[in-house]
């Protein structure tokens, strides 16, 4: 069953994480993930949530997304997002029961 993970992001260094979107396609790939959501306009609903910016990574399982967030090859690239902006990510099982 696929997995998400869904993350808000407040980028206060544009360059950074310019740099940043630059890897992150290819380490995603590495484990069968892939962008549902990059950016994009949105529209508060409820809550006063108002984010400015949302992506959305759609993984085959909930391992393959743990495995790429959490493995060697992502910390540096996560290091780069993490001083280019403010962010709040979570992992999600897309089950469905």
């Amino acid at each position: 069953m696929a997995a998400y993970i869904i993350v808000e992001v407040e980028t206060t260094d544009e360059a950074l994480m310019a740099e940043y979107r630059k890897h992150t396609p290819g380490a995603i790939a590495k484990f069968g993930g892939k962008f549902i959501v990059r950016g994009g306009k949105t529209r508060t609903l409820e809550g006063g949530w108002t984010p400015s910016r949302i992506v959305v990574l759609e993984f085959p399982d909930y391992e393959k997304a743990e495995a790429f967030y959490d493995g060697e090859h992502y910390k540096p690239i996560l290091a780069m997002r993490l001083k280019a902006g403010k962010s709040k990510a979570i992992l999600v099982d897309g089950h469905n029961g």
